[in-house]
């Protein structure tokens, strides 16, 4: 099979593998459609993400979607012929987080294109039946390679406890931004506002369902979301752009009681905080780390049309296109929201 290898930074090549053969409890599946996500694009960049470093040659890729093409002795809820979404990160199942259901904080996880496992820029990959999910007519496999970044945002409104009457605020409009955002109209949110400094991307939020957008280089972001929501305030904020600024912004818009959600990584890793204005206001601070159970649920929300999560792709570039896609994400971003690769 043919497969995208990163040689070095800055560096893909193509290299054939053989297919692999699935175990028992997985399936083999012809890779259709990966997103390129941003840790995607930094390893690419930088060759490492904190502790995690690529020894090349690496194969990146993590959010893919695909039809089952042969199936593990063990395995009845799936076939050939059925088109699947693939949640990347295959977990212990016995370690304390596992076996009370917070399985996305297994420290012995292997997940796709997270080094020292390789992700799914490649034709097939075999992989745990019961972490590929079986779409429904309506929804496609470029769909359901999406569901990977879906499922961190509607973790994100989960964490939150995002629901109907509450007025929220997004910062950042990039993709998880975006799917945040929609999460959150998904469950009932009644006015969710984005805060972003790229246009394109603003306006991206609003084709998709934002009730307002605030361009924080040019408005005053407090003051016109004292206008928008007449002076009730912000009840939840989720932080994706990972900033100082923004992260602080969050704090200040913050209605007392509020509850803020950090999801965007900080590139130094570090970051002030006005803690004081945090204890008057009483804000209660919760993280997201990827997502647990919520493939089915990001799975239904495109298929009732709750979430149009095709909405978010701005380029999609064909499997030989991967080194200019790769560049294109990295050096165009204030017009890229999210590319993905056609692989089949």
């Amino acid at each position: 099979m043919k497969t995208a290898v990163m040689t070095d930074v800055m560096k893909m090549e193509f290299v054939e593998r053989d297919i692999p053969k699935p175990a028992r409890d997985e399936v083999l599946v012809k890779v259709e459609y990966v997103g390129i996500c941003g840790s995607d694009s930094h390893y690419f960049e930088k060759g490492a993400i904190g502790s995690y470093v690529v020894k090349p040659p690496f194969v990146l890729g993590h959010e893919a979607g695909g039809t089952v093409v042969e199936t593990g002795e063990d395995v009845k809820h799936l076939k050939a012929g059925d088109r699947v979404a693939l949640e990347p990160g295959k977990t212990c199942g016995t370690c304390e987080f596992c076996r009370s259901g917070r399985y996305n904080l297994c420290p012995d996880v292997e997940f796709f294109a997270t080094p020292p496992y390789d992700g799914v820029f490649q034709e097939y990959v075999a992989h745990r039946a019961d972490l590929c999910f079986k779409l429904p007519e309506n929804v496609d496999t470029m769909e359901g390679g999406l569901m990977e970044p879906l499922s961190v945002g509607m973790h994100a409104a989960a964490q939150g406890g995002a629901c109907l009457g509450q007025k929220a605020v997004v910062m950042g409009a990039g993709c998880i931004g975006l799917v945040s955002m929609m999460a959150l109209k998904a469950r009932g949110v009644s006015q969710v506002y984005v805060v972003d400094i790229m246009e394109k991307r603003l306006s991206k939020a609003l084709e998709l369902g934002a009730d307002g957008c605030i361009n924080s280089k040019k408005e005053d972001v407090a003051g016109k979301l004292e206008e928008l929501t007449k002076g009730s305030g912000i009840d939840l904020v989720i932080e994706t752009a990972g900033a100082e600024i923004t992260t602080g912004l969050a704090v200040q818009i913050a209605k007392k009681g509020a509850v803020i959600v950090l999801v965007g990584y900080s590139p130094s890793g570090e970051m002030k905080l006005p803690v004081s204005t945090i204890l008057d206001k009483e804000l209660t601070i919760k993280s997201v780390f990827r997502y647990r159970h919520m493939y089915p649920m990001a799975i239904d929300a495109v298929a009732c049309k709750k979430v149009n999560l095709k909405g978010i792709v701005t380029d999609v570039f064909e499997f030989d296109e991967i080194q200019q896609a790769m560049e294109k994400s990295i050096y165009n971003k204030a017009d890229v929201v999210k590319a993905v690769i056609k692989i089949g």
